[in-house]
């Protein structure tokens, strides 16, 4: 593509035109360009410059400009290393900021919602960079919005302007110096109420980034108000809206950690414990960014002393076993995966270390299944991924076995990692990466490979030194250490670390290098030609940079750095001189050399000929990085003058400005009399308001006081709650026996109600028969009335005869009075009867 033509540029808007029907169908994750588009090759990268500036033109259609977005979105979206090319290769912040300012007066717009949203993904956990263009517009129009009641703006502006703020002064004192960042802050503070969790975290990141150490933040972060955040902060990790509001909460956290009073006042915080168990059981979730982001924070936790003891026994203290309902055996109410992926730590090293033996073990089973060398490696990717996972397994082995070298402890876990790792496992993983990392070296002297070399040669160190570690537990492990120190590939990896930046590098490859030096078959004089070779090559760059020490020449060493090089073949001359030289060596030992073995003058310059090849390998890296700094250099002058037209129209744009200002000075010169018999007003109103404030501090004394009283009633709530539930387990007892009652006394009831049913029965026909002997009973009662006025007439009669019957009576017994005494005693007896 050749910028200095105006149809190249047509051409570009027209294809891109021709495919905005169509491109918005395509899925990025289906195809495999990637590699490709972000390979540092020239048409790739002038094909991805193009597609900026297609998206960075006013005059294209807000259809297409989405699309392509959407297309650089998704690939940002990939991997880590891409979207670091776009940030700060491409610029793509810059351009998605230059479309939001040319759409700003239509902020409703859903162009620039995708710019806002692009913008927050692309700019979280990166710096921002300074030669953004149009980022003071960017961020004056993020302070302007911030109120708007849509809440999709709302919550992209907020998000952004947290990723913008953290950790870059330049934007902090930007929005300092605005004249309404009182009111940014009052919206800000008005944004903490917010029903939405993520608007809640956005502001108070906001906030902590701009006001932390101002008087605004300490009245905002103070004693009284700190652990009201924590308590939110802590909820929002645990119950946020998402993984995005999660991240941001933990961010702020670790933010605020940093400040030393307020990790004071982490330590002081009575529900600390309680939060921390809430964060472990994240770790229970599937999803790996939320399992990072908790490891982060308790990372951050640990880096405070007093909280890493804490930590370390959330993490590592036995759980007390509960019964489930119905079943006699006891379960844990969590499971150990917390130990697991956690006890890499140091403070395993704590009084807690015999209480982590059991972790150690459940530990050993996961990860040295990951140290298991994979059938195939086919990609760069895949490589440097499986490098990487094996990197992380050795190094968590190596903590294990250096912790408390002097305890128990560490004879105890050297002896698990001896049983369970085999030699030929660790033989295997070196083996395979010296054999990738021989295939890179005879590949394209590209930076990729070049980097992932290094890593390939990092991970062999590593798991050399945990063989070493190990060798004396283990006899075989102990030959197959030396036999591969003894290996010509292993020249690769200790000359790479031994000229590294790194400390840990050097140390490593010195530690290893005093175990392979004594070994009689131990390449040492290619070790130092490979090490003279590395140490040149950074000479010669150190020279090159200093050199192309201008802008120009930085931009040149920056883009060498993300991109590979195109490989170049050995020249024709190099190879016709190394011929003669094999020719004349041969020559010369047949005629003069003829007491000295030809085997070992051969070894000799051998071993020149790869130090000379090697330098002829650096030599044409120099070359090519410095055709790539030329097509470059090419490219930047393009840009300069585009540039330079740009700058041309907003000078232009800033005089018409500067004419508006002045005339607006002069009414505001207007205004600000006004304001001054304003401000007099004013002052009477603020005495009227410290008097309210004094009335107000009473009022928050008396709150800090009943604070106080709720937090103990709160204490006393929670051992009754203890004691309520001891009984509830004693009354669930009563009840279990009671419902047996029950259905006991519900058999009854049952036997009771058909017994009643026949009784009911006998009584309806009782009550039958009781209605006949009812009427039977007034029959009989008629004749009793009748029989008792017959008997009255009878007891009359009855009286009368009596009368008579004494009348008689009497008589006889005159009679028999006069008669003889003989018959005086029958007669009375006759008479009696």
């Amino acid at each position: 593509i050749d910028y200095a033509t105006r149809e190249t540029s047509y051409v570009i808007t027209a294809s891109a035109s021709l495919l905005d029907s169509n491109i918005s169908c395509l899925d990025v994750s289906a195809l495999k360009c990637g590699g490709v588009l972000f390979s540092g090759q020239v048409l790739p990268s002038e094909c991805l410059s193009g597609l900026m500036e297609v998206a960075g033109d006013p005059n294209s259609s807000h259809s297409l400009t989405g699309t392509i977005i959407s297309l650089l979105a998704q690939f940002a979206a990939f991997d880590g290393e891409t979207k670091e090319a776009l940030y700060n290769s491409y610029n793509f912040p810059g351009t998605l900021a230059a479309i939001i300012h040319c759409n700003r007066s239509t902020p409703e717009e859903p162009l620039v919602l995708q710019c806002l949203n692009v913008l927050q993904c692309l700019t979280y956990n990166l710096r921002t960079v300074n030669c953004i263009s149009h980022i003071h517009e960017l961020v004056s129009f993020l302070m302007q919005h911030v109120q708007s009641t849509n809440d999709d703006i709302l919550k992209a502006c907020l998000g952004l302007m947290a990723n913008l703020c953290r950790h870059d002064i330049s934007v902090q004192s930007h929005i300092k110096s605005q004249s309404n960042v009182k009111a940014f802050y009052r919206a800000l503070i008005n944004f903490l109420g917010h029903n939405c969790l993520t608007v809640v975290v956005f502001a108070l990141s906001i906030l902590s980034s701009l006001t932390l150490n101002e008087e605004v933040g300490q009245k905002l972060f103070n004693a009284k108000n700190i652990h009201q955040t924590f308590q939110l902060i802590f909820n929002i990790t645990v119950n946020g809206d998402g993984t995005v509001t999660r991240n941001y909460a933990v961010d702020l956290l670790v933010d605020l950690l940093k400040n030393p009073k307020i990790a004071d006042f982490l330590t002081k915080y009575t529900h600390l414990p309680v939060c921390l168990s809430e964060v472990l059981g994240l770790l229970h979730s599937k999803d790996p960014d939320t399992a990072s982001k908790v490891m982060e924070l308790l990372v951050s936790l640990c880096s405070v002393p007093v909280l890493r003891k804490l930590v370390c026994e959330a993490v590592l203290r036995p759980l007390a076993p509960r019964l489930q309902p119905g079943t006699r055996k006891a379960v844990q109410t969590r499971g150990s995966e917390p130990s697991l992926a956690l006890i890499h730590w140091e403070v395993i090293g704590s009084p807690l270390c015999s209480s982590a033996q059991s972790f150690v073990e459940l530990l050993l089973q996961e990860v040295l299944l990951l140290i298991q060398s994979p059938d195939s490696l086919e990609g760069d990717q895949l490589l440097k991924k499986h490098c990487l996972r094996a990197g992380r397994v050795v190094n968590l082995l190596l903590d294990i076995l250096t912790l408390d070298s002097q305890t128990f402890c560490h004879y105890h876990n050297m002896m698990l990692v001896a049983q369970r790792l085999s030699p030929e496992v660790c033989v295997s993983q070196v083996e395979l990466l010296l054999s990738y990392s021989q295939d890179l070296t005879g590949s394209s002297c590209s930076i990729s490979n070049y980097q992932l070399r290094q890593v390939c040669s990092w991970v062999v160190l590593k798991t050399l030194e945990l063989m070493s570690h190990l060798r004396q537990q283990m006899p075989d492990m102990e030959t197959s250490f030396y036999r591969i120190l003894q290996d010509q590939r292993m020249v690769t990896p200790l000359s790479m670390a031994l000229t590294s930046s790194c400390r840990e590098h050097v140390q490593i490859a010195l530690r290893i290098l005093f175990e392979a030096a004594p070994l009689p078959d131990f390449p040492s004089h290619v070790l130092g030609d490979s090490i003279a070779a590395n140490n040149a090559y950074r000479q010669r760059d150190g020279e090159l940079s200093i050199r192309s020490g201008s802008s120009a020449g930085e931009e040149v060493s920056f883009i060498g750095k993300s991109f590979p090089l195109i490989h170049a073949e050995p020249s024709e001359t190099a190879s016709h001189s190394i011929d003669s030289l094999i020719e004349k060596l041969q020559n010369g030992v047949e005629e003069k050399v003829k007491d000295v073995h030809m085997s070992e003058i051969i070894d000799v310059y051998e071993q020149k000929l790869s130090a000379l090849a090697s330098k002829e390998t650096r030599l044409q890296d120099l070359l090519e990085a410095k055709a790539l700094a030329l097509s470059q250099a090419d490219r930047l002058i393009a840009q300069y003058r585009c540039q330079r037209a740009q700058a041309e129209a907003e000078a232009r744009k800033l005089a018409s400005l500067l004419k508006d200002t002045e005339r607006r000075r002069e009414d505001l010169q207007t205004e600000l009399n006004d304001q001054l018999l304003e401000v007099e007003r004013l002052k009477s109103d603020s005495q009227q308001l410290l008097e309210h404030n004094g009335r107000l501090q009473a009022v928050a004394d008396q709150h800090q006081e009943l604070k106080s009283t709720y937090n103990q009633l709160l204490t006393r709530t929670l051992e009754e709650v203890a004691e309520k539930e001891r009984q509830i387990k004693a009354l669930k007892t009563d009840v279990l026996e009671k419902t047996r009652n029950i259905a006991d006394l519900q058999n009854e009831l049952r036997r009771y109600k058909e017994q009643l049913q026949e009784m009911e029965e006998n009584i309806a026909i009782l009550r039958k028969e009781l209605n006949k002997t009812e009427q039977a009973r007034k029959d009989v009662s008629i004749k009793a009335s009748s029989l008792e006025l017959q008997k009255s007439q009878l007891e009359v009669k009855v009286e009368k005869l009596e009368e008579e019957l004494s009348k008689h009576t009497h008589m006889i017994a005159m009679i028999h009075s006069l008669s003889s005494g003989k018959l005086k005693g029958d007669t009375t007896a006759n008479l009696s009867l």
